[in-house]
């Protein structure tokens, strides 16, 4: 029996920045990112061999769920600036939302930009019913973002061995007349 299995990641463009598939050639900078104590302080610190693990995972959620991470890449400049997800966990079936800027490019509002098409991608064109974010209580900008994008801390979890606050925002229904 022969079976053929065909999916894609569909492109989301904003304003200055495009998301698009993970890439080969994305690798370098995204280990990097893993492995810079600063960076991954507030996810889990990876060398080289365990990044490209993560990575490789995040690029096949898309052939698993249909949702995953895009690479975030500048329009202007077409330079990678992190990365972003809408995806699912093994345990949890509400769409969860991440996002990672690299250092070199903290404080432009990319993670702000990036989060938000990922955002809209999943509560609109998904129709995801509630969408939620795992973050520490120490990573301030991660909480900042949340709060622009309309998320509300639901509850404490843990992920990773780490305590994490659940924040989540759920698709408003239009009313019909």
């Amino acid at each position: 029996m022969t079976s053929e299995y065909i999916t894609s990641v569909p492109y989301l463009h904003t304003e200055r920045l495009t998301l698009r598939e993970y890439r080969r050639e994305d690798f370098d900078a995204f280990a990097a990112h893993l492995a810079d104590p600063v960076s991954a302080a507030h996810l889990v610190q990876a060398d080289r061999n365990a990044a490209w693990r993560i990575f490789c995972s995040q690029a096949g959620l898309w052939l698993l769920h249909g949702a995953g991470w895009w690479a975030v890449e500048e329009k202007a400049t077409g330079r990678l600036v992190g990365s972003v997800g809408a995806f699912f966990r093994e345990e949890s079936a509400v769409m969860e939302l991440g996002w990672n800027t690299y250092r070199a490019f903290w404080g432009q509002g990319f993670a702000n930009e990036a989060a938000a098409a990922a955002l809209h991608h999943a509560l609109e064109i998904r129709r995801e019913p509630k969408v939620r974010a795992l973050i520490t209580s120490a990573n301030e900008s991660s909480l900042r973002v949340a709060r622009r994008l309309g998320l509300a801390y639901e509850a404490d979890t843990e992920i990773y061995g780490k305590a994490v606050g659940m924040y989540t925002r759920k698709r408003v229904e239009e009313k019909s007349l």
